[in-house]
């Protein structure tokens, strides 16, 4: 056969097919050639110069459709792969893991969750309103934290903590966060610290309000803020995981929470004058309150 211009030769051997002797489209890597609808059309191979139209056509047959334009409708191939459903029921299981991690870790601090007392993952799920799946997960991460342990057949055991675990976790807290807070009254500007003063304050508010998983999210929030001055993001996860821990309610029920919440401004206005003596004064001295 006798071809015309490229476009008119691809465009009537596309329409066409395949047959002997004729030069066929080259298929692009990885795809199928496309099928064929309906009968081929009359003069499409025609000698000479082509149609406008059947120029354009031809064209538009070598462009890849657009996905999920009318090409894809029809069942073509487009040159790329429909994109796979998002994994909406993993994510909605690890959201809904989060949200049950918070609500155990409040309900822990606040001691609805009693030291030495066993909880089941279906009791709790009815608690929140979900299935078990979720608060069995959670409950397996508050295990590695150290905050419950597994009694098998049965739940998970609120951990009960002693004088003796807080008085440790006040001081290996003592011995990071100590010296760091030294370094930073010496290092960080004065503007630095007027802008952790409406965390400080917020402690002082929380307090106030007598919640007491209100008080430990707000001295949690400015412990974590002075740190990271630091840059040091390991030291930060470290003591945040060590002041979490120091929240449990010791055996006996909750502590009130108002016993420190002035010392965060009092430790401020330390760090603002870069007071050392009091700086460390006032650092060793919090980790044997509540907070």
């Amino acid at each position: 056969m006798k071809q015309g211009t490229h476009g008119s030769a691809e465009s009537g051997t596309a329409a066409r097919g395949h047959r002997h002797g004729e030069a066929r489209v080259p298929a692009q890597p990885g795809a199928a050639d496309p099928p064929r609808e309906g009968p081929p059309r009359e003069g499409a191979a025609r000698e000479g110069p082509p149609r406008e139209g059947a120029a354009r056509e031809g064209a538009a047959r070598e462009r890849p459709a657009p996905q999920g334009g009318p090409a894809a409708a029809r069942g073509e191939h487009t040159h790329c792969e429909t994109p796979l459903p998002a994994p909406r029921p993993v994510v909605q299981r690890s959201s809904v893991r989060g949200q049950i991690l918070d609500a155990l870790r409040t309900a822990l601090v606040a001691g609805e969750l009693a030291p030495g007392e066993v909880y089941s993952a279906p009791a709790l799920g009815d608690r929140f309103g979900v299935s078990a799946t979720p608060v069995r997960e959670a409950m397996q991460q508050l295990a590695l934290e150290g905050a419950v342990e597994v009694v098998p057949n049965r739940g998970f055991r609120v951990v009960e903590r002693g004088a003796r675990e807080l008085a440790e976790l006040a001081e290996v807290r003592a011995l990071i966060e100590v010296p760091v807070m030294l370094r930073l009254a010496r290092t960080v500007p004065t503007e630095r610290w007027a802008e952790l003063r409406p965390l400080a304050e917020a402690t002082v508010r929380a307090a106030a309000s007598g919640c007491r998983a209100t008080y430990a999210e707000a001295d949690r929030s400015f412990h974590r803020a002075v740190l990271a001055l630091t840059g040091n993001e390991q030291l930060v996860r470290i003591a945040e995981d060590l002041h979490r821990r120091a929240q449990w309610p010791p055996v006996g029920g909750p502590v009130a929470p108002v016993a420190d919440a002035a010392e965060h401004t009092a430790l401020l206005e330390a760090l603002v004058l870069r007071d050392l003596d009091a700086v460390r004064a006032l650092v060793a001295g919090h980790w044997g309150a509540a907070g």
